[in-house]
């Protein structure tokens, strides 16, 4: 990965010191002031580059710790020339250290551990912990989406979204069953969209599910 320019493995020391060099400066990476998607624990990729190749005048960036996970997407934007397609390798709760304030327009979770255990919302990448850190990087608006098998995952993020005060723009089960026509043709083309581990889920019975929203004005902050 370390020959593939699209590739950013900043060191914790480099982070937690706040030298991250494309912080605040991606837009001098992609040549353009394009908006920026970001996908969180994107694994290989699969929805940073099937939105990168729907959407060339849009920038997108995949996030995950997984090494082999991320040498894989990015091998694809390579091979493909992709030149909207970046992909950085750090834990999530480092997002703060990759970004800079109102430097992101959206932000997907495709499906995030649903971390069971997580009673205080503080490691569920939808729970009001990592929400205030969305806020010091999303621009006004910006939007969430949650791509999920996980009914944990769908019903605490429900929750949150409620006890914050945030906007719900679309919920949705079962976006395969009889959800499906709750969505036009765009959204639909994207939904259809397959992770590796969506099709383990759906190879044995599980129900997709999605949620669209924005965090309240509280939550966009300049720390």
């Amino acid at each position: 990965m370390k020959e593939q320019s699209c590739v950013f493995e900043p060191e914790k020391e480099t982070l937690f010191e706040d030298r991250f060099e494309m912080k605040g400066k991606w837009a001098s990476f992609f040549g353009n002031d394009n908006p920026i998607t970001v996908e969180l624990g994107c694994g290989k990729g699969e929805y940073t580059l099937a939105l990168a190749r729907k959407y060339p005048e849009r920038n997108f960036i995949g996030m995950d710790v997984k090494g082999a996970r991320i040498w894989r997407g990015s091998k694809t934007a390579e091979e493909e020339g992709l030149p909207n397609v970046a992909f950085v390798r750090t834990k999530i709760e480092f997002i703060n250290f990759v970004f800079e304030f109102n430097e992101v327009s959206e932000i997907w979770l495709t499906f995030s551990d649903p971390q069971v255990k997580d009673k205080k919302g503080t490691k569920r990448l939808s729970g009001w912990a990592f929400l205030k850190r969305y806020g010091k990087l999303l621009k006004k608006d910006g939007l969430i989406h949650v791509k999920t098998d996980s009914q944990i995952f769908y019903d605490s993020t429900l929750e949150t979204i409620e006890e914050g005060g945030h906007q719900l723009l679309k919920a949705n089960a079962d976006i395969y069953g009889k959800g499906w026509n709750e969505f036009n043709e765009e959204e639909q083309e994207i939904l259809a969209v397959k992770t590796f581990y969506e099709k383990k889920w759906l190879a044995i019975g599980k129900t997709i599910k999605y949620l669209r929203f924005k965090l309240n004005d509280s939550h966009y902050q300049d720390f």
